[in-house]
């Protein structure tokens, strides 16, 4: 039996230093490493998912526990899979953008979503200061830039029924586990990308 390095040796490689002396059969072994990497991408985003737990950041509840209250109250007011996956990883960028955490969120769940979710995703920062800014020496009506964008009620109706509201340590929200099924059915099908003419068995 070959140990994990032995393994990893064995594993076609690329012959290129350079991408402009590349050939055919380097793209067919990249591409070919590609389709498992992309697939099983759910599971990289629950590991990350489960970091938030434990990171209260000064709120009563978790990181994580946010986002499973977000999740499970959209759930429960019958919102389709789609819209629960965006709410339960509306703040998955908390750890490594704090100050964009929308932004990363949202391009993660691009490839994934319709257009109305992911500017959703990733205006629900601006659209939540509605109800802290003024603490913080913010303008609160922020998102009334986007008064004329016809997702502003969209986005609206996602902060006061289902993010801001989500901060109550006696909420008893679903656990992760159920909605593992939900995301991964959602991210075995991506709607848009660069790379799906090349590679359409991912769509």
């Amino acid at each position: 039996m070959h140990n994990d390095s032995n393994e990893a040796l064995s594993v076609a490689k690329a012959t290129f230093n350079r991408m402009d002396e590349s050939k055919p059969t380097d793209w067919q072994i990249i591409a070919g490493s590609m389709r498992p990497f992309v697939a099983d991408l759910p599971n990289r985003v629950l590991k990350h998912l489960q970091l938030l737990s434990g990171d209260y950041g000064g709120f009563q509840i978790d990181r994580l526990q946010h986002c499973l209250q977000t999740a499970t109250r959209a759930h429960q007011d019958g919102k389709d899979e789609e819209y629960v996956v965006c709410c339960l990883l509306h703040d998955m960028g908390d750890l490594l953008g704090p100050l964009n955490h929308a932004d990363i969120a949202a391009a993660v769940l691009k490839p994934f979503v319709s257009e109305q979710n992911h500017w959703m995703v990733e205006h629900h920062a601006i659209f939540q200061g509605y109800y802290f800014f003024q603490y913080l020496g913010l303008d609160r009506n922020m998102r009334d830039q986007f008064k004329q964008s016809p997702l502003y009620d969209y986005t609206l109706e996602f902060c006061d029924k289902y993010d801001q509201n989500s901060f109550d340590p006696d909420f008893k929200n679903m656990s992760l586990d159920e909605f593992v099924p939900m995301l991964k059915r959602l991210f075995s099908q991506p709607k848009q990308s660069i790379y799906l003419k090349a590679m359409p068995e991912l769509g």
